[in-house]
């Protein structure tokens, strides 16, 4: 199990970087110019100088940081956006939750606490100003995941996500809940901080947000959790919503298409204002979320009714 987990760890961290190349190629196509085509053939060796470059780079830090909370947490994010992996329903001797749903919540709950402490730590009043922001984005939004996974709990009636893959064998929720559908994405740029919601990083008002102070080996610990993140949230939206097998090739030309999703978004929207930012979670995401939850228990409890006489 160990081994399989270690194989999984580093097939991510590959993923990674080649889809930070993806992106740069996505967006250089956007724009109308190159993206990066000068190392290796047509720019595939991209990643790996940028790696190189980042990790043998100088190590700084501020003055009066909090220098042991300074440098653990790009670990503890990078950490908790690798742990998360574990729930996904593989069928080849990974961990099999049965409370997959709730530990994915944990994790989730548990990453505002990296990017916070990074912020705070760095005694920097940009960081700490982009932490705030992000700490607030990420818990009003995880509100509406929450609610949208209740609602799906109640239709494939458990917590685990083999049962999501079992329930769309023959038509995918995407077509059945489009409107959640479409909130969980949104809700899932949120939470990964990118465009049109990336309020953390904003360049015109806190230079990088709470990364601010980080370069080198910290700024590609944070880079990766990021990007690790986005994977992660395309491949649970493909089996939330898209269904298929771990096994077949259509699950990860999916997962691709998710991601693409995720770069095309940011190539094409312009960031919004923050007060819009909460205006849609509070007032249009968790109404709808918990119209829907309302909804399925009514339809679950007439079905028992119905059952029981």
């Amino acid at each position: 199990m160990t081994l399989n987990y270690l194989v999984l760890v580093v097939c991510v961290l590959v993923a990674v970087a080649f889809v930070t190349l993806l992106e740069r190629k996505i967006l250089g196509y956007i724009q109308i110019r190159k993206g990066p085509n000068k190392v290796g053939y047509l720019g595939v060796l991209q990643p790996f100088s940028d790696a190189i470059k980042l990790f043998s780079k100088e190590q700084t830090s501020p003055t009066l940081s909090n220098f042991l909370v300074y440098y653990m947490s790009p670990v503890f994010s990078l950490f908790i956006s690798l742990v998360v992996w574990m729930i996904i329903p593989y069928e080849a001797g990974l961990m099999n939750f049965e409370m997959g749903v709730l530990f994915f919540l944990c994790c989730l709950s548990l990453g505002v606490y990296s990017t916070m402490s990074a912020g705070w730590a760095s005694n920097s009043k940009y960081s700490l100003l982009g932490s705030l922001r992000a700490v607030a984005q990420t818990i009003s939004y995880e509100v509406s995941l929450a609610l949208i996974l209740l609602s799906f709990l109640l239709l494939v009636g458990g917590f685990k996500f083999e049962l999501f893959i079992l329930y769309q064998e023959k038509v995918w929720l995407l077509w059945m809940v489009f409107p959640l559908s479409y909130t969980w994405f949104a809700s899932c740029l949120a939470e990964t901080n990118r465009t049109p919601f990336d309020f953390a990083e904003g360049e015109s008002e806190l230079v990088s947000g709470f990364n601010t102070e980080y370069s080198g080996g910290g700024f590609a610990l944070i880079f990766m959790a990021e990007y690790a993140s986005i994977l992660f949230m395309s491949a649970l939206f493909t089996i939330l919503f898209l269904g298929g097998s771990l096994f077949s090739v259509s699950f990860y030309l999916k997962l691709v298409g998710i991601s693409f999703a995720f770069i095309w978004v940011r190539g094409t929207l312009p960031r919004l204002r923050y007060d819009k930012l909460m205006y849609i979670a509070w007032k249009s995401f968790l109404p709808v979320s918990l119209n829907y939850l309302v909804f399925y228990m009514g339809v679950k409890l007439l079905c028992f009714s119905v059952l029981l006489s």
